[in-house]
């Protein structure tokens, strides 16, 4: 695997980190609860995976 695409995945999986941050911060106000959460930041993180498994 090259240096180029192993720093563009380690690139991805930081700037999936704000919407983490931040939407988990949005959901937790919405819904008030941590289950709601969790599912956001599973969901997130399924993403992610996927957008750096290509």
């Amino acid at each position: 695997m090259e240096m180029s695409a192993i720093s563009r995945k380690v690139g991805t999986m930081v700037l999936m980190g704000v919407p983490a941050i931040v939407g988990g911060g949005i959901i937790y106000f919405i819904f008030g609860n941590f289950t709601a959460l969790i599912v956001y930041e599973v969901l997130l993180a399924f993403t992610s995976l996927g957008f750096i498994s290509k």
